[in-house]
């Protein structure tokens, strides 16, 4: 599963890592858990391993992560007031008007390929082909 930290998030959306957290924590409602959900101990310490973070009594992060799935990352924009949070959250509701489009402009483009494939089985079974 892709997701992505909530320290990266806060980055990316230009608030605190608290911040963001507490925004969540407001809006629990708007994240179910195929939205987001808390790295266990075990994760947390396999990543830790695999990527160099440093250990909490070093500076680092003196509690588990959260992870955001593609769905969460969205919302997340919804509930954030940061100028950049403001901007992907627009950005998000056109893409999203765009791939309506797209999707209705694919059904036109099917419908008319099968009127064409009936068209052309009705005219090949109307050919006679005696030698």
């Amino acid at each position: 599963m892709k997701v992505m930290f909530d320290s990266d998030l806060a980055e990316l959306y230009g608030v605190e890592t608290g911040a963001l957290n507490r925004a969540v924590k407001r809006n629990v409602d708007r994240f179910p858990d195929d939205f987001i959900f808390q790295l266990s101990m075990e994760e947390w310490d396999i990543l830790k391993c695999q990527s160099g973070i440093s250990k909490s009594n070093h500076g680092g992060r003196r509690n588990l992560p959260y992870v955001f799935t593609e769905q969460g990352v969205s919302m997340l924009s919804s509930v954030l007031n940061s100028r950049r949070a403001i901007e992907v959250n627009i950005a998000i509701m056109r893409a999203f008007v765009q791939i309506r489009k797209m999707a209705i402009s694919q059904e036109r483009i099917s419908g008319r390929i099968w009127e064409i494939e009936v068209k052309l089985e009705d005219h090949d079974e109307s050919i006679d082909v005696t030698v």
